[in-house]
């Protein structure tokens, strides 16, 4: 009897219930894009290679996000994460690519396979690939630098994104095993 009952929620408990999930949501995100913007400060988190600032919390940042938030909230975090990282001066306009492009697919690769490291990948790929070929025309025209090939951020990006996204695979796997994490994604 119990069982039928809690089956059946009103319109009411369901939108509370939704309102309750946006709500933690956005609490997480909110904690993501503070260490996001705090790592960047701390000298120990990034490093310089080439015209690029490498920082791999930012890859451990977009997977989690992509796991737990979904894609959107990842991409959105990636984006503010920039942002604040520029505003601040620790980040170049490079980090708008590969951040963003990384954060999707992480969340896109979790959303439709519901697999950590198929997540970290879709951060690699996104971040390490694809975000670095799309860094080449920002640092041409925007920053004013000439790189010497389309290719030219993709060992840079690959070595922050693979250092950050290892990280967030093992350290999913941890909260895992602890069970202190479930996605918020499936609860929509």
């Amino acid at each position: 009897m119990n069982r039928i009952m809690n089956s059946t929620t009103s319109p009411i408990e369901s939108a509370m219930t939704k309102s309750r999930t946006r709500l933690q949501k956005m609490i997480l995100s909110a904690m993501l894009i503070a260490l996001g913007t705090a790592g960047s400060l701390m000298p120990f988190a990034t490093f310089p290679i080439g015209p690029s600032r490498c920082a791999p919390l930012q890859a451990v940042i977009n997977v989690l996000g992509g796991v737990l938030l979904g894609p959107e909230y990842a991409v959105i975090n990636a984006f503010l994460i920039s942002l604040l990282r520029n505003l601040m001066g620790s980040g170049t306009l490079l980090a708008f690519p590969g951040s963003m492009i990384g954060a999707l697919l992480a969340g896109l690769m979790f959303r439709w396979f519901h697999k950590d490291w198929l997540a970290v990948l879709g951060e690699f790929t996104g971040t390490g690939l694809i975000g670095a070929m799309t860094a080449y025309p920002f640092a041409r025209w925007l920053m004013g630098s000439t790189p010497a090939a389309v290719y030219f951020f993709v060992v840079p990006f690959m070595i922050s994104s693979g250092v950050g996204s290892i990280a967030a695979f093992l350290l999913l796997r941890i909260l895992r095993r602890a069970k202190l994490i479930r996605p918020l994604v499936r609860r929509i």
